[in-house]
């Protein structure tokens, strides 16, 4: 599967996608997988609250199935103006 980080995230990662192997269940499981890489995606993923997540382009939550999803993107809240 896809995954895309974007603005501060994709900084601290130092990626700004990957093609991920996975058995994850949810996003919050592939979350899980990813902080256990390395330190930099542990520092990326520390604050949840501080994330929203897309599955194949709709916004989703930390807890959606991730059954045949292709694409995961991580992001920061946006704001409008």
């Amino acid at each position: 599967m896809d995954v895309l980080y974007f603005a501060w995230v994709r900084e601290r990662i130092g990626l700004p996608r990957e093609k991920v192997e996975t058995s994850a269940a949810t996003v919050g499981d592939l979350v899980a997988e990813l902080r256990a890489r390395e330190a930099r995606y542990d520092a990326a993923f520390s604050d949840l609250t501080a994330l929203r997540v897309a599955v194949d382009q709709e916004l989703s939550d930390f807890d959606a199935p991730l059954s045949g999803a292709r694409e995961v993107a991580f992001f920061p809240p946006m704001t409008g103006g």
